[in-house]
C-alpha cells in the first residue's frame, strides 16, 4: 500500500465519520440530560432534504446548513413535547419520529430526487496540507469537519469544567434531586434535545451538501442508528465518540482498503461492514453490562414530572 493511498484513506475516513460524529455528539448531550431520542435517523433525513432544498434555491451553504439545523430543532421539539411534556414513552416517541420523518423527507424531496448542487468546498491550509500522510486528512477538509472538531472540544470542556455541564449531568442522574437544588430540569432537557436535533440536521445536510452533493431518498442509510450505537460504544464520554465515529467511518470505506490491497471482494459484502461492526461492538459491550452501567445516566429514558 503506497503513501498516497494511505493519505486518501485517512482523508475519506474523516469525511465519512463526520456525520456520525455530529449525530452521536448531539445524542450524547441529549442522553446526558436523561432523554433517549431514537429519532436521529429521521432528523438526519429531514435535515438532509431541508438543507438540500435551501441550498438548491439560495446557492448559499450558510442558508442550507442553517435550514437543516432549524429543521432538526423543530422536529426535535415535537419529540420533546410528546416525550417530556406528555410523559409518553421516549422509545416509542423516538421510533415514531423516525418513521414520520422518513416518509416526510421522501414526500418533500420527491421533486428534487437525483438533482445535484455544488459541493461544500475544502478549506485547505497551505503548507500544513502538504505534510505527508496526515496533512490532507487534517488540513484539507471542509468547514463542517473543522466545526465537528471544535464542537467535540467544547463539549468536553462543557461537561468537565462548566457549571452548566454539571447541571446537565445532574439532571440526567437524578432529576428530582436536581429540581430540589433549584435546577430547571425541563428547560435543561428541552435545550439538550434541541441541540441534538440541530446537530442531527447539520449531519444530514453534510451528506446532501458535502459528502455526496445530491438528494436521494433514504440517503442516510442507517447512519442515525449507527450513531446511537456509537453513544454506547463511547460509554457516554465525549472524548471517545470521535474515535468511534472514525472507526465506523473506516469500516464504511473498506472498499478503498480492499482495492489498495488488491483484494477481490464483492462490493455488497463490503457495504455491510459498518453494520457488522455495529453488531460486533454491541455484542462485545453486552458481555459486561455492569461496567456499562457505571457510565450510563441513571435516569435515562425515565419519565419525570415535577412533584411526582
Amino acid at each position: 500500500m503506497d503513501i498516497e493511498l494511505i493519505t486518501n484513506i485517512l482523508y475519506a475516513t474523516i469525511r465519512t465519520g463526520t456525520p456520525l460524529l455530529l449525530v452521536a455528539l448531539g445524542e450524547i448531550i441529549c442522553e446526558k440530560s436523561g432523554v433517549l431520542n431514537l429519532g436521529q435517523e429521521g432528523m438526519m433525513l429531514l435535515g438532509a432534504v431541508a438543507g438540500f432544498i435551501a441550498m438548491y434555491h439560495s446557492d448559499s451553504f450558510l442558508i442550507g446548513f442553517g435550514a437543516a439545523a432549524l429543521t432538526g430543532v423543530l422536529i426535535s421539539l415535537a419529540f420533546a413535547f410528546i416525550a417530556l411534556h406528555l410523559n409518553a414513552s421516549q422509545v416509542a416517541a423516538g421510533l415514531a419520529l423516525t418513521i414520520l420523518a422518513t416518509g416526510l423527507s421522501a414526500f418533500i424531496g420527491a421533486d428534487y430526487e437525483g438533482k445535484t448542487v455544488t459541493a461544500l468546498p475544502a478549506l485547505t491550509i497551505d503548507g500544513l496540507a502538504a505534510i505527508p500522510v496526515i496533512g490532507k486528512a487534517l488540513f484539507a477538509q471542509d468547514a463542517i469537519v473543522y466545526l465537528s472538531w471544535v464542537l467535540v472540544i467544547l463539549a468536553y470542556l462543557f461537561f468537565k469544567h462548566h457549571r452548566a455541564g454539571l447541571a446537565v449531568r445532574a439532571v440526567g442522574e437524578n432529576p428530582s434531586v436536581a429540581s430540589n437544588l433549584g435546577l430547571p430540569v425541563m428547560s435543561i432537557r428541552y435545550l439538550a434535545v434541541m441541540f441534538g436535533g440541530a446537530l442531527a440536521g447539520i449531519a444530514g445536510a453534510y451528506l446532501s451538501l458535502a459528502y455526496t452533493p445530491l438528494w436521494t431518498e433514504n440517503m442516510t442509510a442507517g447512519r442515525g442508528w449507527i450513531a446511537l450505537a456509537l453513544v454506547v460504544f463511547a460509554s457516554w464520554r465525549v472524548e471517545r465518540v470521535m474515535l468511534g465515529a472514525y472507526l465506523f467511518g473506516f469500516a464504511s470505506i473498506m472498499h478503498l482498503v480492499a482495492q489498495g490491497l488488491g483484494l477481490s471482494v464483492d462490493g455488497n459484502l463490503l457495504a455491510m461492514m459498518p453494520y457488522l461492526a455495529t453488531l460486533a461492538v454491541l455484542f462485545i459491550l453486552s458481555r459486561d453490562p455492569q461496567k456499562q452501567r457505571l457510565f450510563e445516566p441513571m435516569s435515562l429514558a425515565k419519565p419525570w414530572h415535577k412533584g411526582h
